[in-house]
């Protein structure tokens, strides 16, 4: 399963006899609910969701080896992190301006929020270089392999999410059908949702996480 499938099943979806139908949108046209191309976004968010925890908390029992070197966390997330902000306000936005049949607006929105998460991307990379000029590299160091891990994992997430949003400017730019439309749009901007809720999660972990807060929640030792 990947956003890609998700996203170009919703057209059919939308498309299909029978398919059950939602609030009124400006126009008079009732949007589709896409109900089972929902259902499969939040599964595929479910699972990703317990990936990412999984990986996570390996991360804090790691961190109470003897091998444990906590790195500083590079600047550079900060500015990748306020574009992965804008980007999902900036797709909410595309949404909430397709449901109410303003087009223009939908697609410049759309199309802010897919350049602001290829430059969260540029950013990384950025960050990974930034490391890497400091001989902070994923090897000898497991908070420095850890580091690398977990940011490469949610860009591949990112680059998954912005495979679909091609499809979706495809679309978009095509003119096609505005309850397939603004569907498409909406599970993107959900997708989006997730993908910086996942980020904040690991930028607090990577850049404020520590054995002694490890051991305090887990009941075994008090923070410091």
């Amino acid at each position: 399963m990947n956003t890609t499938a998700i996203l170009r099943s919703a057209g059919s979806a939308a498309d299909a006899p029978g398919a059950p139908l939602g609030p009124q949108v400006a126009g008079g046209q009732r949007r589709p609910r896409g109900s089972a191309t929902g259902i499969g976004l939040w599964v595929f968010i479910g699972v990703a969701t317990m990936l990412f925890s999984l990986f996570l908390l390996a991360f804090a029992m790691r961190m109470d080896s003897s091998d444990w070197s906590r790195i500083a966390t590079p600047w550079q997330l900060w500015l990748s992190t306020s574009l992965l902000v804008v980007g999902s306000v900036a797709l909410q936005q595309a949404r909430n301006a397709a449901r109410a049949s303003r087009w223009d607006a939908a697609r410049s929105r759309f199309v802010a929020g897919g350049l602001c998460a290829a430059a969260f991307l540029v950013v990384q990379l950025w960050a990974w270089q930034a490391l890497q000029a400091i001989h902070v590299v994923p090897v000898g160091n497991p908070a420095a392999s850890f580091f690398f891990l977990l940011t490469a994992m949610h860009g591949m997430h990112v680059i998954g999410g912005l495979v679909g949003w091609t499809v979706t400017a495809n679309a978009a730019w095509r003119q096609d059908d505005p309850a397939r439309l603004t569907e498409l749009m909406t599970l993107c901007a959900r997708y989006w949702d997730f993908l910086l809720g996942v980020w904040i999660v690991l930028f607090l972990a990577l850049g404020w996480l520590t054995p002694d807060i490890v051991r305090f929640i887990c009941g075994t030792g008090s923070p410091t």
